[in-house]
């Protein structure tokens, strides 16, 4: 049987994907899911931890010299992302080693902490990936876009521009994990914060500024809380959330029939 790899034209569309012209809009995203990381774990302590597809390093630095992370490493599929995290100068990081995508050379339970934070949403075998963050590490933090919505169908060339082949909700995200034999022990929802949208939408896409986009800013970064409002908790955090971060642990293996 072949090994599973990355497909040939996946690793050569993020090999060239990350370069300096976003890297502003990277770091304000990573400020927010380190937050999400630190915030679900709770103020726990990890001696080693790796981070799984790091892309460019904005949330390495954003975790580095952080008490709670004391020796940061990481794997990545990209030679531009790789080039990024060796030019920043983050003391906690031992290494960084390029991987397929889906198997490393680490040993069981090497990590105490591996976090994957905005991966799944593009790989295409999302339970290979999270088999194999469950051989190496004894606790994982997940974090996904959650793009579910009206209309869906339609944007699929919206989502695909940005590699996202996978899409989820809170509770199909957490059937894929507890399927796999994650016990999830907290979570977190949340929307995309308002100088995010705005640096997309004025940064990124070029719009002009205005009143009205800055009012509508407003109701988006706060559209889950607003909802809950109307339909309760549970109704506004599965289907007006934009993100979902988890803390995990192992709880068995797949089991079916």
């Amino acid at each position: 049987m072949n090994k599973v790899a990355v497909t040939k034209n996946v690793q050569e569309a993020y090999n060239s994907q990350y370069d300096d012209r976003m890297t502003q809009w990277r770091e304000l995203g990573a400020r927010y899911k380190s937050r999400n990381i630190i915030a679900v774990t709770k103020g726990k302590k990890f001696a080693k931890v790796l981070d799984f597809g790091a892309g460019e390093g904005s949330i390495l630095k954003q975790l580095d010299d952080h008490a709670a992370f004391e020796k940061l490493y990481a794997v990545e599929i990209s030679d531009s992302g790789i080039a990024q995290i060796a030019e920043r100068d983050i003391k906690s990081l031992v290494e960084v080693k390029k991987f397929d995508g889906y198997t490393t050379e680490y040993a069981d339970n090497e990590f105490d902490l591996v976090y994957c934070s905005h991966v799944i949403e593009h790989v295409e075998h999302p339970r290979l990936v999270l088999r194999e963050i469950k051989r190496i590490s004894k606790a994982q933090v997940f974090e996904v876009p959650l793009d579910y919505g009206k209309g869906l169908p339609q944007k699929t060339e919206h989502f695909l521009a940005y590699g996202h082949i996978n899409i989820f909700t809170p509770a199909i995200f957490k059937f894929l994990l507890m399927s796999e034999g994650f016990r999830i022990s907290e979570e977190l929802h949340a929307n995309t914060p308002q100088e995010i949208l705005e640096f997309n939408w004025y940064e990124n896409m070029k719009l002009k500024k205005s009143l009205k986009r800055r009012i509508l800013a407003q109701l988006l970064s706060n559209k889950a809380r607003l909802a809950r409002l109307v339909f309760g908790r549970e109704k506004a955090n599965e289907f007006y959330s934009s993100s979902y971060t988890c803390f995990t642990e192992k709880s068995g293996e797949l089991t079916i029939f």
